[in-house]
């Protein structure tokens, strides 16, 4: 993405996200609070530990605030439970460099991450040539610095399916056969894209892999792709992206909901053992 250091499953960018009501709104509830309680934004942002500057940006709708923010500033301002109820409402309008930056930060920390996709080979997954084609394929084409940061940045986020982490995270990719056969880059990308996850399933003991074959009558994922976060503490986040925006989602009735897809794509799919046979077959001969 054009403004980010790392970047969305796709390999497409897209404008800063706009600043939603949701956001707006509780930025000015943080401001009264703290204006009441006589604090000034520097004074408030040693209390919660963070800047000022991410004090304004909160109270200006521009940043979603993270869960130690709100943590520590319902301490720091009376325990009146405001900000913690309003928090899992929040939300943001279209765009995806914010959300995918804490999404990110969700990522690198998680001890368990859900992937479906249905349109491309998933970004942790990717070839730097696979990157590279879905990255020059959407329009508008980035320059060529843009390009490389993104590759690099995308290949870089691959470090978290080391087995040596620890505790390492637990993976499973759901991926649409249509994916695999839609021969993107051409014979020799796609092939070897078909080697990389070979060799990672059978590498990485860490990663399921499943594909769900081109004829399934009934298919819990028709919505589009989803992924999924348990965090170190068991709390869950999602993460949907869809064409130019991109969305960060934390209230715990659409996880449930979406954690209910996502276990019924896992009964539709084929076997982790017979997605890797297909894979083979569509692998053919070296």
């Amino acid at each position: 993405m054009a403004h980010e250091s790392t970047d969305g499953g796709t390999g497409t960018g897209c404008a800063e996200p706009e600043v939603s009501d949701s956001l707006r709104t509780f930025g000015a509830v943080v401001q009264a609070l703290r204006e009441h309680a006589g604090l000034g934004r520097e004074e408030f942002g040693a209390l919660v530990r963070f800047s000022k500057h991410t004090v304004a940006s909160v109270e200006q709708g521009r940043r979603m605030p993270d869960r130690d923010f709100v943590e520590r500033a319902e301490s720091a301002l009376g325990n009146t439970g405001a900000l913690r109820r309003a928090a899992p409402h929040l939300s943001r309008q279209a765009g995806l460099a914010s959300w995918f930056r804490q999404w990110a930060r969700l990522e690198a920390t998680a001890i368990s991450l859900y992937t479906y996709e249905c349109r491309v080979v998933p970004g942790l997954l990717q070839t730097e040539a696979y990157a590279r084609t879905v990255s020059l394929d959407v329009p508008p084409l980035p320059d060529p610095e843009e390009l490389e940061q993104r590759i690099a940045a995308r290949l870089a986020r691959q470090d978290l399916l080391a087995v040596t982490r620890k505790p390492p995270t637990a993976f499973s990719f759901i991926v649409e056969q249509a994916v695999l056969e839609r021969w993107t880059g051409g014979e020799d990308v796609t092939r070897e894209q078909y080697d990389r996850l070979l060799e990672l399933i059978d590498r990485n003991w860490n990663v399921e892999f499943q594909v769900v074959p081109l004829r399934q009558p009934s298919h819990a994922g028709t919505d589009g792709p989803m992924q999924l976060a348990e965090t170190p503490d068991h709390h869950w986040f999602a993460y949907s992206e869809g064409q130019q925006n991109g969305r960060l989602i934390a209230g715990a009735k659409e996880i449930s909901l979406l954690q209910q897809r996502y276990a019924k794509l896992r009964s539709q799919a084929l076997t982790p053992e017979d997605s890797l046979s297909l894979l083979k077959r569509l692998r053919g001969a070296p």
